[in-house]
C-alpha cells in the first residue's frame, strides 16, 4: 500500500486526531463501518480521538451504531485508560463513565485505568473512577497496584485515596518492592511519611536485599524520612 493509500484508508483516524469533527462525520455518513476500522496500530478513530482530547469527535463516535466503548486497541488500552491518562481529561472520563466505560478492563501488561490515573497524578479523575467500582487491589504483570504507583510520583492524595480502597500497603511488586520503597526511592518524603502514618512496615528487604530506607537517593531524603517519622512517633528499620 503506497502512502497515500494509507492516508486515504486511515482518512477517518486522522481526521479524528485533527479534530476534524464535521469530516469524522462525513466520512461516516458515507461508510458507517468506518467506526470500526483499525489503522495500523490496531486503534480505532476512538481511540485517536480520545488520546488528543476531542471531546466532541468521541461524543459523535458514541453516537453511532457498531461504537464498542471499551475496544482495546493492540497494546490494551480503552478509551477511558486514554482519557484517565491525560491531564484535565476529566469531561471525557466523565463522558465515557456515563456510556458505561468499564474501569477495570486491564491492558496487555495488567494495568487498569486506574494505575493510569495514579501515574499522571490525576486525583479527581482517581475519584470518578473509584466511585465507579474500580478496584485498587488489582496488581499489573509487573506486581505493581496503583498504590506502587502513586508512591513513586509521590502523590499524597491519591495514596490515601487508594488506601481507604483497601489497597495493602505493604504489597510487593516482582522486584520485592512496596510503595514504601518506591517513594523513599524516588526522594518522596511526605508521601513515604504518609505510608509509614498507615502502618507501612520498614523491615521488608526488595528483591536486592535492600530496606525502603536504603534506598533513599541521597543522605537529605534519608534525614527527612527518619526524622519525620520519628517525630510522628514511627520506628523506621536501618540497616
Amino acid at each position: 500500500m503506497t502512502s497515500d493509500d494509507q492516508q486515504s484508508k486511515y482518512a477517518i483516524h486522522a481526521a479524528s486526531r485533527e479534530g476534524q469533527t464535521n469530516l469524522v462525520e462525513s466520512l461516516l455518513n458515507a461508510d458507517p463501518k468506518l467506526i470500526s476500522l483499525r489503522d495500523d496500530d490496531d486503534r480505532l478513530p476512538l481511540h485517536w480521538a480520545t488520546s488528543y482530547s476531542r471531546l466532541d469527535i468521541v461524543q459523535l463516535l458514541c453516537e453511532r451504531k457498531g461504537v464498542e466503548i471499551d475496544a482495546q486497541d493492540g497494546a490494551g488500552w480503552t478509551a477511558l485508560m486514554m482519557a484517565s491518562s491525560i491531564k484535565h481529561g476529566d469531561t471525557l472520563v466523565d463522558f465515557l463513565l456515563s456510556k458505561g466505560a468499564d474501569v477495570d478492563v486491564k491492558t496487555n501488561n495488567g494495568q487498569t485505568a486506574l494505575h493510569f490515573t495514579a501515574s499522571k497524578e490525576n486525583l479527581d479523575t482517581a475519584r470518578k473512577l473509584i466511585a465507579h467500582k474500580a478496584s485498587a487491589r488489582v496488581k499489573d504483570k509487573r506486581g505493581q497496584l496503583p498504590l506502587h504507583r502513586a508512591a513513586a510520583v509521590g502523590n499524597v492524595p491519591i495514596i490515601k485515596l487508594l488506601l481507604e480502597q483497601r489497597s495493602p500497603v505493604d504489597a510487593t511488586d516482582i522486584d520485592g518492592s512496596t510503595a514504601l520503597h518506591h517513594s523513599i526511592a524516588e526522594g518522596h518524603g511526605a508521601a513515604a511519611l504518609a505510608l509509614l502514618q498507615a502502618g507501612a512496615v520498614t523491615d521488608k528487604r526488595d528483591a536486592s536485599g535492600k530496606l525502603a530506607i536504603d534506598l533513599a537517593p541521597d543522605a537529605k531524603v534519608r534525614a527527612y524520612v527518619l526524622r519525620a517519622a520519628e517525630e510522628e512517633g514511627l520506628e523506621v528499620v536501618v540497616s
